[in-house]
């Protein structure tokens, strides 16, 4: 490379951060949930980039709070294990076994990897699980389907599968306060002594909406929500997600996603982020640049503003 190559590499190199400053200052002591999961937390390169940028934004002044998935770990375990899995409407049946295994694979072997990944990026990371200090109070999870011949609503039992009902912030404050980056694992303890296993996305916008977050960030395997023409929408409203959701643009897995996020900004978080976990660096284009790279979700304005 000429000096003239490098100094324009350089120059380039300056513009960046240049561009990222009035963003760096925006969000800086503000409070980001990143949930983790999907490709890049079963790929290495992408899961040590991901800790990378977990590690910047610490060094910037942001707090992240990372919540991570492991349905694909917990299903291999399973199988290691020889316990059986159910599904219902796709959703995994979680008895007593199952509900241990998963609590082993989220707390322990997944929780800790990302620990270390964190740690090996520079960065000081505190695993724990919503049990952890009282973090995540759960109760069990209620659904209904209708039964396919009389259309009659039936309700639907799926053992140990939890919702948050109360989120007591403590135990992140303290370890944020530390200069620790909290890793947490979507498992809850209910007030009838039972452990939970929580939607890794349902976790992550309960938190954000205790938290006052400025961002929650889901990570996933597609570019955002797309409109029928296959075109990203990077702005929405709950208001404009329900009118997508009636005429059949949003359908599918997005549907559940677009709840959390919805939930998130009515609960006090300021946006919601969905976008593509696969592409490098994905949360820095998102946060600190013009273009962003997802689909960002703000609540409705109130009339007047």
């Amino acid at each position: 490379m000429s000096e003239r190559d490098d100094m324009t590499a350089i120059r380039g190199k300056a513009e960046t951060l240049i561009e990222a400053l009035p963003y760096l200052q925006r969000y800086a002591g503000r409070t980001f949930v990143v949930k983790y999961g999907g490709h890049a937390m079963g790929d290495e390169t992408a899961a040590m980039e991901f800790a990378s940028d977990v590690v910047l934004l610490k060094a910037v002044g942001i707090n992240p709070v990372v919540v991570h998935g492991g349905g694909p770990q917990i299903g291999a375990m399973l199988k290691k294990l020889g316990v059986e899995s159910t599904f219902v409407d796709g959703l995994r049946v979680t008895d007593k076994a199952t509900a241990e295994v998963a609590e082993m694979v989220l707390s322990g072997a997944i929780n800790k990897q990302l620990v270390g990944w964190i740690a090996r990026a520079g960065g000081r990371a505190l695993g724990i699980s919503g049990k952890d200090g009282g973090l995540v109070t759960a109760t069990k999870l209620t659904r209904t389907r209708k039964d396919p011949g009389s259309l009659i609503e039936q309700a639907l039992d799926l053992g140990f599968v939890g919702e948050p009902t109360h989120v007591d912030t403590r135990m992140i404050d303290t370890a944020v306060a530390a200069g620790m980056i909290p890793v947490v694992a979507p498992i809850g303890a209910g007030e009838d002594g039972h452990t939970y296993n929580i939607n890794a996305d349902t976790m992550a916008g309960a938190l954000a909406g205790a938290l006052g977050a400025a961002r929650l960030l889901l990570l996933t395997d597609v570019p955002g929500v797309m409109d029928k023409q296959g075109e990203l929408l990077t702005d929405l409203t709950p208001s404009a997600i329900a009118g997508l959701q009636a005429d059949g643009t949003i359908t599918g897995g997005m549907i559940p996603k677009l709840e959390t996020c919805v939930a998130a900004v009515e609960a006090g978080c300021e946006a919601a982020v969905v976008l593509d976990g696969r592409v490098p660096h994905a949360m820095l284009l998102e946060f600190f640049t013009a273009r962003g790279a997802g689909t960002l979700i703000r609540a409705d304005r109130a009339s007047g503003d």
